[in-house]
């Protein structure tokens, strides 16, 4: 079963095919969301070194850093690289 981390959000890594499916008008919705109800789904991540790389929630990621946060609740996975 998966555990939650609190990860620091300058040690994620978003691939650039990643970083380009995001919509700055859903952060925006997700952080409002997010500011009334907390952030109910962690994010996914894979360790790569010293850093993680994001697998799963670059919209929750983009909301928590528009919001001035420095940790973000995060599963730990093992996947593999694309």
């Amino acid at each position: 079963m998966l555990r939650v981390q609190k990860i620091p959000i300058d040690s994620i890594y978003v691939p650039s095919a990643r970083r380009k499916t995001l919509h700055p008008e859903t952060v925006r919705i997700l952080a409002e969301d997010i500011l009334e109800n907390g952030m109910k789904i962690p994010i996914q991540v894979r360790a790569d070194g010293d850093r993680h790389v994001l697998v799963e929630g670059l919209h929750r990621l983009e909301a928590a850093k528009w919001l001035g946060e420095t940790t973000i609740d995060a599963y730990l996975v093992h996947a593999r690289r694309h």
